[in-house]
């Protein structure tokens, strides 16, 4: 998977979980803040963060589940790109 890929699967789960499939109009920029604009709850963290470990096969470490990770379309993306356990595919 690409940078691209890992971003769609993100945008997915909100559409599926949480906006219902207007996930992408709502995040009009990646860097903005999820938790600031209302994208995701503390609870829906806590399911998104499952849901990537589940797709990506990664086991995410607790000290990392910070603002500073997982705040953003594109810090999640950052994250789960560069993570060990992460692999890429075509």
């Amino acid at each position: 998977m690409t940078d691209a890929n890992v971003r769609q699967v993100v945008i997915d789960w909100l559409d599926d979980n949480v906006h219902f499939g207007e996930a992408e109009s709502l995040i009009t920029d990646d860097e903005m803040s999820f938790l600031d604009h209302g994208i995701l709850t503390s609870l829906g963290f806590v399911q998104l963060i499952v849901h990537l470990e589940d797709t990506f096969l990664i086991k995410l470490e607790r000290k990392d589940l910070t603002r500073e990770n997982f705040d953003s379309l594109a810090k999640i993306v950052q994250y789960v790109t560069a993570h060990p356990g992460y692999r890429a595919t075509a």
